[in-house]
C-alpha cells in the first residue's frame, strides 16, 4: 500500500525534489516579481480594452470577434493568475498549504491552456474565411458559444487534473523538479498536448500563407485585379507572419523545458531558466491582443473611443459607420458577405 504525504508542507517536497526554497527575499527575486506585476497589469489592462470595445461596438458582433473576446477573457484570466503567483512566490512559497500551492498551480495551467485552445480555434476559424473569401464565417452564435464552453471545460480539466490526483504526493520518486507536487508524467502530457496544438497551428497557418502567396503570385498577372485586395492580402500575409513567430518565440522554450523535465533530464538544468520561460508564455498574453486587435482600423477606432470617454460623456456612443463607394463595393460577393478584408 502506498503511503502518501498529505500532511507534509511545501518545503518538504521542494527538499525532496531538490529544488532551492528560500527564506528571504534576493535581489532575482525581486526583479523577476517587479517584473511580473508589470506584465500582468499590463496583459489586465489591454486585454480588458479588447474585451471592452468588443462589447460596445455591434461591428465586432460576429464569430471571429466571439473568438477574439474570448481568447481575450483568457488572457486576462492568465494576468490575474500570473498575479496572484507573484503574490505567493519566492519567500512565500514556503508558506503556503498544499491545497494554496496547487491553486496557485492550477490557476496558470487553467488560463495558459485556456489561451493556446483559442489561438488554435481562431487559426481554423481564420483558414475557414480565407479559403471561402468572406471576412466572416457563417458559424452560428449558437456555435460559437458551443465552441467557447469547449474551450474552458478542456482548460479546466487540464488545470484541475493534478489537484484531483495526478501529482505525486503518493510517489515521491515521480515528483517534477519545477513543480514539485506535480507529477512528471503529468508535464510530459501538458507540454505534449500544447506542442501538439502548436503543430496544428503551424499547418494551418502555413497552409495560409502558402495559399495567400499563390493567389497574389497568380492575381500579380493581371492588371484589372482589385488593388484593395492585394493590400488585403499583403496584410494578411504580415499578420500570419507575426502571428507564427510570437507563438514560436513565446510558448516553445517552457513547453520544450517542461517536456525535459517531465522526462526527468538529470543534465538539464530546467530550474535556472523556468521562471523566465513563464514569462516568456505569459508576454505572449500581451502579443495575442496586440496582434489580433490593434491591427483591425475598426478595434483602433473603437479604443481610442473608450479611452477618450471622458472627452465623449456627454455624447451617446455611434459605431462607426462606413461609406462603401463604387469601387469598394466590388468587394461584397454575390452571397452577401464581405470579402476578406481584415488583418486578423
Amino acid at each position: 500500500m502506498k503511503h502518501c504525504f498529505y500532511n507534509e508542507t511545501v518545503g518538504f517536497f521542494y527538499n525532496n525534489s531538490r529544488k532551492e526554497l528560500t527564506t528571504y527575499w534576493r535581489t532575482k527575486d525581486v526583479l523577476v516579481v517587479a517584473l511580473g506585476l508589470t506584465v500582468s497589469v499590463i496583459v489586465l489592462l489591454t486585454n480588458l480594452l479588447v474585451i471592452t470595445a468588443i462589447i460596445i461596438n455591434r461591428r465586432f458582433h460576429y464569430p471571429i470577434y466571439y473568438l477574439l473576446g474570448n481568447l481575450a477573457a483568457a488572457d486576462l484570466f492568465a494576468g490575474i493568475a500570473y498575479m496572484f503567483l507573484m503574490f505567493h512566490t519566492g519567500p512565500r512559497t514556503a508558506e503556503l498549504s498544499l491545497k494554496t500551492w496547487f491553486i496557485r498551480q492550477s490557476l496558470l495551467d487553467t488560463s495558459l491552456t485556456a489561451s493556446v485552445v483559442n489561438l488554435l480555434a481562431i487559426a481554423v476559424e481564420r483558414h475557414q474565411t480565407v479559403f471561402t473569401m468572406q471576412l466572416h464565417s457563417k458559424m452560428s452564435n449558437q456555435r460559437v458559444m458551443i465552441l467557447i464552453f469547449c474551450i474552458w471545460v478542456t482548460a479546466l480539466l487540464l488545470g484541475l487534473i493534478p489537484s484531483y490526483g495526478w501529482h505525486c504526493l503518493c510517489a515521491l520518486e515521480k515528483c517534477s523538479s519545477m513543480a514539485p507536487l506535480y507529477s512528471r508524467s503529468y508535464l510530459t502530457f501538458w507540454a505534449i498536448s500544447n506542442l501538439v496544438i502548436f503543430l496544428i497551428m503551424v499547418v494551418v497557418y502555413t497552409h495560409i500563407f502558402i495559399y495567400v502567396k499563390r493567389k497574389m503570385t497568380r492575381m500579380s498577372k493581371h492588371t484589372s485585379f482589385h488593388p484593395r485586395y492585394k493590400e488585403t492580402m499583403i496584410s494578411l500575409v504580415k499578420t500570419v507572419t507575426i502571428i507564427l513567430s510570437a507563438f514560436v518565440i513565446c510558448w516553445t522554450p517552457g513547453q520544450v523545458v517542461l517536456l525535459l523535465d517531465g522526462l526527468g533530464c538529470k543534465s538539464c538544468n530546467v530550474l535556472a531558466v523556468e521562471k523566465y520561460v513563464l514569462l516568456l508564455a505569459e508576454i505572449n498574453s500581451l502579443i495575442n491582443a496586440i496582434v489580433y486587435s490593434y491591427r483591425d482600423n475598426e478595434m483602433r477606432s473603437t479604443f481610442r473611443r473608450i479611452l477618450c470617454f471622458v472627452c465623449y460623456r456627454n455624447s451617446k456612443y455611434t459605431p462607426t459607420v462606413v461609406k462603401l463607394n463604387t469601387t469598394d463595393r466590388r468587394t461584397i460577393s454575390q452571397n452577401g458577405h464581405f470579402t476578406v478584408d481584415s488583418s486578423i
